[in-house]
């Protein structure tokens, strides 16, 4: 079967392309962003998955207000940058892992979830910064892509605790599969941020620093938690952060935190990353690790 290697979670601040793009992760201002990032690229370096399943939200790009799926599975042969205003990035495409893409979906519907089905569509930013912070910029992408897309935006979103769920449901498609691909699962989003309406500008790091510590170690109260309560705790569009459960949902409930990194502020968000295995796994390969 195939296996499920770690679990990632990261911002996806449209800002940090540009500062990609525009050369300027090396400045004072984004240095200690970027340098926070780099032992998830040489952890990822190392485990060398086959597929990274990337959770994500499209903002406005592929889907629209007008038609806007609870969840959505990409099940093509392959993913394109999209245009987000500035003409598409100069990054390569995404290779799609679309046979285990619609095992997944399989499971997923025997699960009594029902995903849109999209044989096509681009990817914005949430897939694309997520992807270049754990693995640069290379003339092609060493990994093959299952995008996962989850409505945070036009409500009603889907409860935290479904999303979970539908981490759990996806760790059994990973043990199902018949193939023996190393999978890497990636929750993006947040973390606290508002861009909008009477609290625009508004970030916690108190509550984004508490979240990185639950979210290995107490999965089950955020899970637990009210979508209104993500809004007043991490601004409207920090309830991105729900993202991340589905990630944590395909984990073991016992895990080891290989390394987190918070900055604040990216833009006009607070920003950070976490990454974890699985504390059986991580323990047989040393001895010395700590579950959270």
């Amino acid at each position: 079967m195939a296996k499920l290697i770690g679990g990632l979670g990261t911002s996806h601040v449209p800002s940090i392309a540009a500062a990609i793009d525009k050369g300027l992760a090396g400045t004072d201002a984004w240095k200690p962003f970027f340098d926070g990032y780099v032992p998830a690229k040489e952890w990822i370096a190392r485990a060398k998955p086959d597929i990274a399943v990337v959770i994500f939200n499209d903002h406005g790009n592929s889907f629209f207000l007008d038609r806007v799926p609870t969840f959505a599975v990409g099940c093509a042969e392959e993913y394109r940058p999209v245009d987000e205003g500035w003409g598409p990035r100069p990054i390569p495409p995404f290779e799609g892992a679309a046979d285990f893409s619609w095992h997944l979906i399989d499971t997923l519907v025997d699960n009594r979830f029902d995903p849109m089905i999209c044989q096509e569509i681009e990817v914005d930013h949430g897939l694309q910064v997520p992807m270049e912070l754990f693995f640069g910029r290379p003339e092609a992408w060493p990994v093959r892509v299952v995008p996962i897309f989850v409505n945070v935006i036009q409500y009603p979103i889907p409860l935290p605790s479904r999303c979970y769920e539908m981490g759990r449901v996806l760790r059994q498609a990973i043990e199902s599969w018949p193939g023996d691909e190393r999978v890497v699962v990636i929750g993006t989003g947040g973390l606290s941020h508002q861009l909008q309406g009477s609290r625009a500008g508004f970030v916690n790091p108190e509550a984004d620093r508490a979240f990185l510590k639950d979210i290995a170690t107490d999965p089950d109260r955020l899970a637990a938690m009210s979508r209104e309560r993500y809004v007043e705790m991490f601004g409207s569009e920090g309830a991105e952060l729900m993202m991340w459960l589905v990630m944590r949902g395909a984990m073991d409930r016992d895990v080891v935190v290989r390394h987190t990194h918070y900055f604040v502020p990216a833009s006009m968000t607070g920003a950070g990353m976490i990454l974890m295995e699985n504390a059986a796994t991580a323990e047989a390969a040393d001895p010395e690790a700590q579950a959270a």
